[in-house]
C-alpha cells in the first residue's frame, strides 16, 4: 500500500518522502497495513488508500466519486472531514459526486443533476436540505 500511495508522487517526478505518505496513510487508519497489497483489503480500505494518495499528492484540486461510497458511517465521516480540511486549511478545491445527503453536507455548495441538467443549488446546505431536493427526483 506504502507504494500505492507513493506512485502519483513518483509519476510526477516528485520525490517521495517516507514521512508525507506515512502520515497520509495515518490520517485515514491505514499506517499499520503500509506493506500490504491491494488485494489484501477490504473494499473501505481500498478506498481510503485512494484518499490517502490525494492526501499525499497534494493537488489543487480533488475529483472524489462517492468518498463514502464503501465505508461505514464512522469512517465515512472521517474521510469527510479530511477532504473538509483540505479546503479549508489547505486551500484545495474538492468535486465530490454522491448520493449520500450527510456527505454532500460537508460542501460549500451542492448542485444537483437530474438526467444532465442542472435541477437545484444549495449554498452551505443542511443533510435534511439535500435529501429534500433529493426525494423530488427519486423515480
Amino acid at each position: 500500500m506504502y507504494e500505492n500511495v507513493a506512485l502519483p508522487l513518483r509519476l510526477d517526478g516528485r520525490r517521495v518522502k517516507r514521512q508525507v505518505v506515512m502520515e497520509a496513510l495515518r490520517q485515514v487508519g491505514l499506517e499499520d497495513k503500509a506493506g500490504r497489497r491491494p488485494a489484501q483489503l477490504s473494499g473501505g480500505q481500498q478506498q481510503r488508500v485512494a484518499i490517502a494518495r490525494t492526501l499525499a499528492a497534494e493537488p489543487e484540486i480533488v475529483f472524489a466519486d462517492e468518498p463514502t461510497g464503501s465505508l461505514d458511517r464512522s469512517t465515512g465521516r472521517q474521510v469527510m472531514d479530511l477532504l473538509r480540511r483540505a479546503v479549508d486549511k489547505a486551500g484545495r478545491t474538492v468535486v465530490m459526486v454522491t448520493h449520500d445527503p450527510l456527505a454532500a453536507a460537508y460542501a460549500d455548495r451542492v448542485i444537483f443533476l437530474v438526467d444532465g441538467r442542472i435541477t437545484g443549488k444549495i449554498d452551505h446546505p443542511t443533510a435534511d436540505e439535500v435529501a429534500v431536493e433529493l426525494s423530488r427526483w427519486e423515480l
